[in-house]
């Protein structure tokens, strides 16, 4: 025992100052939210998991299971190693920021709720619980308000509604060393439903080896300035945002390239409650799971972007997913990608293989050992596959962003510069296409065109007709020098509820690789010569597509009282069938059957609940169409349909037609969409339930 206390005190010792090497002291992490309420219910316990009060009056020192405040200062906390050793001063500096916050915002009450995401180096569960305990009652002393403290240790559901004003969202680093580090964010009210598990906030692994392309992503001086389509060039500061305001959340976050998530977006707790996905507590971080409701829409989506990849011409292939690390030209090509790898250790401590991070590398080997002809380009090659990246854990939240991610890749080979710019404008527009045709319009999302200044002032015309393309003004993004493998780019970014950006659609001009891999075309002269390549992502990441949807679903319920629904071909159940009481069954039955038969995603709601427990569960799905069969509508023939798309949250507009008006209506929704049967039992008591109440 006194052995290991020695490796023990040494690896402590050690951590210790490589932390202090990189200016990194352990320090006690407060996230302060100015809330309109804060709601939490404690579900299952950990190991760690602090007792219980036994009753709703709760003693000195004691917690609830349950909580709830009202224009509260929530303090979210993480009690770090190294705080115990000086918790006299940590706890006073806490209380004295919660003392000067607490003061500005004018809060009535505060709450202090235990958030390990906030760190990778914490405190053992003994050590927090004791700070925590100690904190509350310094807080109780000091401060002329309710306290309340949520319980360590344990899976908890909340609901937090933030205020939105610019104190309203402020973090705080209390170090034993004395210094205290700030920092706020104003991104604007919204309301967060997570479970705790949401990802938020954490320290990236110690030692990650990075590309020198993303070291160079982060240091790099770029200019910005607005594009118009009357061919303006505006500072942004000199720009008239009024009217364009995800622009303008969009350029600010371009421009703090501050990525870590405060806070869980709204598709987080949407994309539980619908059973499209969830965290894998078993896996890495950023690698979900996917119920049979959400697989269903994520193959949707792949079969229309690769139906309408095909169309524009490309031949899809298949390529592996790791790689020889040693390669020689994939090892320089990892230089040169702006993202963080998976690598896989072999037998001698080493990394010997990497699991690729875009379909890059298989698409460039086929093509290095083709014979390929001028006549043969431009060459389109595609392929829809999983891609890993290793992403920093505080940007890991539900669907923006993920390690493991399925990616539509087409890489096309062009014969030079003015094939390959008449091939980005082309992809442009079926990028638009793709977009348009999953459900999103251009209203739905802001352009970034990026540049080197020898590509712009070459090539500026060009550059103002995508700008035309896209019909409204643009952020520009300007590099003095090229750092990267591409000389233009540019992505459709969807802005969140929580103010973030999110890039779907892509194209890049790449002016490298085809020499970096000995990729060559024979051109009408018998010369080799080397093709420019485009890089294009026609939808972005599917699971970015989804989580944008149900992002836009929740904004357009939140500014004009819409009813949130995913688009009819994407909405894992089209028609839900109630019969009001048992005796209709038969009827309801064959209306189920009818619906099927046509090519329709229809389900039977067969429970013995209520008629208004059905239909309220079925606007809790956000089902496009619930049709009731009763009395009345087995003797007239017509079915008594709320029609979602067309309701409010005042208002359901229920109009009454026949199934084959029904039918008619709903295949005109989905008409030249893909299809897929339904995935789970048709009739809604013979359903298992993935997810629990949250």
């Amino acid at each position: 025992m006194g052995r290991k206390k020695e490796e023990e005190e040494e690896e402590k010792g050690k951590r210790k100052r490589r932390k202090r090497v990189k200016g990194e002291e352990e320090e006690m992490q407060l996230l302060f939210i100015h809330a309109d309420i804060l709601d939490f219910e404690a579900k299952r316990e950990t190991r760690f998991a602090e007792p219980l009060a036994a009753s709703a009056e709760v003693g000195v020192g004691e917690v609830s299971g349950k909580g709830r405040a009202e224009n509260a200062l929530v303090i979210f906390t993480a009690v770090e190693r190294g705080d115990a050793a000086d918790a006299e001063f940590v706890l006073a500096e806490a209380v004295k920021e919660t003392r000067s916050i607490l003061e500005k915002v004018q809060a009535e009450s505060v709450v202090v709720y235990p958030y390990a995401h906030l760190s990778d180096e914490l405190a053992s569960a003994e050590e927090s619980i004791e700070i925590l305990r100690k904190f509350e009652a310094a807080l109780r002393e000091a401060l002329r308000c309710p306290v309340l403290r949520a319980p360590f240790g344990w899976y908890k559901a909340f609901t937090l509604k933030c205020k939105g004003h610019p104190l309203s969202e402020l973090s705080r680093r209390i170090r034993p060393s004395g210094a205290v580090a700030s920092s706020s964010s104003g991104s604007g009210s919204g309301v967060a439903v997570a479970s705790e598990d949401a990802g938020v906030a954490a320290a990236e692994v110690e030692g990650e080896r990075k590309s020198a392309a993303l070291e160079a992503e982060e240091k790099v001086a770029s200019h910005f300035f607005i594009l118009t389509p009357s061919g303006e060039e505006i500072p942004p500061e000199d720009f008239d945002f009024e009217g364009r305001e995800n622009l303008w959340k969009f350029y600010i976050y371009e421009k703090a390239k501050r990525r870590e998530v405060e806070r869980a977006p709204p598709h987080v707790e949407l994309m539980r409650r619908l059973e499209i996905a969830d965290y894998e507590p078993a896996s890495d971080p950023g690698n979900l799971r996917f119920y049979p409701k959400g697989k269903l829409v994520k193959s949707l989506i792949e079969d229309f972007v690769r139906s309408a990849v095909e169309e524009f011409g490309a031949s899809e292939v298949e390529t592996p997913l790791m790689y020889d690390i040693m390669h020689p030209t994939l090892s320089e090509y990892l230089n040169r990608f702006p993202a963080r790898q998976y690598e896989i250790v072999g037998k001698h401590g080493k990394p010997e293989l990497f699991l690729r991070f875009a379909a890059c590398f298989g698409q460039f080997l086929l093509a290095k050992d083709a014979s390929i002809s001028y006549r043969n380009l431009p060459l389109r090659l595609f392929e829809l596959a999983a891609s890993f990246r290793k992403e920093k854990r505080g940007e890991l939240v539900g669907l923006r962003r993920l390690r493991k991610f399925t990616m539509p890749d087409m890489h096309t080979f062009c014969r030079g510069e003015e094939e390959a710019i008449e091939e980005f404008k082309r992809q442009f527009g079926l990028c638009m296409r793709v977009l348009e045709g999953i459900g999103f319009s251009k209203e739905d999302y802001e352009v970034a065109i990026r540049f080197t200044r020898d590509f712009y002032e070459a090539h500026r015309d060009f550059i103002q007709e995508l700008v035309r393309m896209a019909g409204k003004p643009v952020l520009a993004e300007m590099w003095e020098e090229r750092f990267f493998y591409f000389v233009l780019k540019f992505e459709f970014n969807f802005v969140d509820a929580t103010g973030k950006a999110s890039a779907l659609s892509t194209v890049q001009i790449d002016v490298e690789n085809a020499r970096r891999y000995g990729i060559k075309y024979v051109d009408a002269s018998g010369e080799e010569k080397h093709p420019i390549i485009l890089h294009c992502s026609p939808s972005g990441a599917i699971e970015r597509c989804i989580y944008a949807l149900l992002e836009r679903a929740f904004l357009k319920m939140e500014r004009e009282s819409a009813l949130p629904m995913l688009p009819v071909w994407l909405s894992p159940t089209q028609v839900r069938i109630i019969p009001v009481a048992t005796r209709h069954l038969p009827h309801a039955s064959q209306v189920l059957n009818a619906l099927k038969n046509a090519g329709i995603r229809a389900d039977l709601d067969d429970r013995e609940e209520s008629v208004s427990r059905k239909i309220r569960d079925a606007g809790r799905e956000w089902i496009p169409f619930v049709a009731v069969v009763g009395d009345k509508e087995v003797e007239s023939g017509k079915l008594s349909v709320t029609i979602r798309e067309e309701s409010t949250k005042e208002k359901a507009k229920i109009v009454e037609m026949s199934v084959s008006e029904l039918k008619e209506r709903v295949l005109l929704a989905i008409s030249g969409k893909p299809f897929r049967n339904l995935p789970i039992p048709e009739k809604l008591s013979e359903r298992p339930k993935f997810v629990g109440s949250a």
